[in-house]
């Protein structure tokens, strides 16, 4: 008898969007299940469901073989079942021992204190007993990302969690944090409990699950025993079609610099120095990839060097010319095309049609206005033939790029800045939210260009993202650079992560031999 089983789940929005679709699940009991699937394709929503966040249309969810109705998570938390958000919802001035104790505290002395001596003991002692290293009296908002997590864990744990719901958990990790994290999943299961990991990586599903639950366009497609599989055929289970999951990235002579960037600092409004003193350079015909866990500068260095922010020192040159302090037109009129990491905030007009979104950056000169005024009929044209050569799957050029899906509205993006003939491309988590299909076709539309000869700046939370394409990495802690490598095959994800963590610094006369 499974566990956890969810059979026939249909939920439609109130919008009409069919998010699932007479989905069935089953877990069984002491298992690590993986679901996977595109973006859209139903995961979150299904778990929604098992979690109470969302009342299905339709199904039935049966619980050790008892059909149960879970209203909210209230309900969910008292049958057992906890889950950890991909965004952590914690208090960031609370204590690590006080977040876990929230809203279930044993208070002393007439009940109107929190506890915080049992606390900080129901802590030490939940955390020794699954393997969950956190310091109980320290702040939230000083401890590393990776501590954050196993303290979400540790809050479904103290409430009583038997069955744990993981949202995309690694997806703001370092490599040596994600390894911990599966050693705790591991434990959780030898204790008894039962995990549900929600990812888009295969090479972690093969690495940790012992099922794989794929689902594709909001309908369960198949289940299978993961040592019975490979990545390739969950790709295609996902897609619907072969995936080929490597990029064809020939050598390649870099040639001169086409951004220089020379102590970069950026302090925010309350005085904190997000970015300190960031020198480098980027070549022709090269990426150079910034790894680096997020929240550690390298948005604040995107959008200095993209005219979205006013450096408060350093200097910037593209081909010769300094970019900084002049707005974001000047940047692009300097032959820098941009990715933003949030494309539905600066990289799409969602309202606006495909065509428009694709001369956003270039309305007002010819061909697309004359005299003064737009030219519709050679919008039109551009906008048909970035259409066919990017492959937007787009009946028409004049809907509203919000009826594009993720992968498409990155399309439209990624038509734009490459079409604009620059010099300089800066991409910022270019695959952020796409599916599987769409990640190899920007992967290599990447590296032809950069074959081709542009500069390219790559920001990427996915590790591995940075390493397939990159041929320089530069490390990013704290708002500095604290190494750059060539990517050669002797470079290990575990040891990028040392940096990343700030563990390890490259000493200076290296780091000058990498530039």
């Amino acid at each position: 008898m499974p566990l956890i089983e969810a059979q026939n789940i249909v939920k439609i929005y109130p919008n009409g969007v069919l998010a699932n679709d007479r989905v069935d699940l089953s877990v069984e009991q002491g298992e690590i299940h993986a679901l996977v699937g595109e973006n859209g394709a139903g995961k979150s929503t299904l778990m929604k469901v098992l979690y109470g966040l969302e009342t299905p249309t339709s199904g039935t969810i049966f619980l050790r073989g008892e059909h149960v109705h879970i209203p909210n998570p209230q309900v969910a938390i008292d049958l057992g079942i906890g889950m950890v958000h991909q965004n952590f919802m914690l208090v960031d001035s609370f204590s690590i021992a006080e977040n876990i104790a929230l809203g279930m505290e044993s208070t002393a002395a007439g009940g109107l204190t929190l506890d915080r001596q049992k606390a900080i003991h129901d802590t030490e002692a939940l955390s020794e007993q699954y393997g969950l290293v956190v310091e109980p009296t320290a702040r939230v908002d000083t401890v590393p990302v990776g501590m954050r997590q196993r303290v979400e864990i540790l809050k479904a744990l103290y409430r009583g969690a038997e069955i744990l719901i993981l949202d995309e958990p690694t997806a703001v990790l370092t490599p040596r944090e994600t390894q911990d994290l599966f050693r705790a999943i591991r434990n959780l299961v030898t204790e008894g409990k039962t995990v549900i990991f929600i990812t888009h990586k295969l090479r972690e599903v093969m690495e940790i699950s012992d099922r794989v639950t794929v689902m594709r366009d909001a309908r369960h497609v198949g289940t299978v025993v993961t040592v019975d599989t490979n990545q390739a055929e969950l790709a295609r289970m996902m897609v619907g079609r072969e995936v080929f999951m490597v990029v064809d990235k020939p050598p390649v002579e870099r040639g001169a610099p086409v951004l220089e960037a020379h102590d970069l600092t950026y302090v925010n409004e309350t005085g904190r120095m997000l970015l300190h003193n960031a020198t480098f350079k980027v070549y022709e015909s090269e990426i150079l990839g910034i790894a680096g866990v997020e929240g550690n500068g390298q948005t604040e260095l995107i959008e200095v060097l993209t005219g979205l922010r006013e450096a408060t020192g350093g200097e910037a040159f593209v081909d010769g010319a300094p970019v900084l302090g002049a707005g974001p037109r000047k940047v692009r009129e300097s032959r820098v095309a941009h990715i933003p990491e949030d494309r539905l905030t600066n990289g799409v007009a969602l309202l606006a049609s495909i065509n428009d979104n694709l001369i956003v950056d270039r309305y007002y000169r010819p061909p697309f206005t004359r005299t003064g005024l737009l030219n519709p009929q050679s919008i039109r044209s551009n906008g048909g033939s970035l259409i066919d050569r990017f492959n937007i799957l787009a009946p028409s050029g004049e809907l509203p790029v919000s009826s594009l899906s993720g992968g498409n509205m990155q399309r439209v993006v990624l038509a734009r800045e490459l079409s604009s003939s620059p010099r300089l491309l800066i991409a910022a988590q270019p695959t952020r939210g796409v599916d599987i299909g769409a990640i190899e076709y920007i992967h290599q539309q990447l590296v032809d260009k950069r074959t081709d000869g542009l500069a390219i700046l790559l920001v990427s939370a996915d590790l591995q993202e940075v390493m397939k394409l990159s041929d320089r990495i530069m490390v990013m802690y704290n708002g500095e650079i604290v190494a750059i490598f060539h990517n050669t095959p002797d470079l290990t994800e575990e040891r990028l992560g040392l940096y990343m963590l700030g563990a390890e610094r490259q000493p200076a006369e290296e780091m000058e031999q990498y530039q």
